[in-house]
């Protein structure tokens, strides 16, 4: 079985790094839907990139 922690923060590829992108992924749609219930825009309309 693997020892590493897979909660740590290490940088490059380590065990943990599939875990901290999936969190971060999910932050970043979440944040994408706040925008887009707050504003009423999609994430592209409401930056100026269409």
């Amino acid at each position: 079985m693997d020892n590493d922690n897979r909660n740590a923060w290490k940088w490059g590829f380590s065990a943990g790094a599939e875990n901290w992108n999936g969190r971060l992924a999910m932050l970043g749609f979440v944040a994408a839907l706040i925008v887009e219930f707050v504003s009423g825009q999609g994430i592209l309309h409401f930056l100026g990139l269409t």
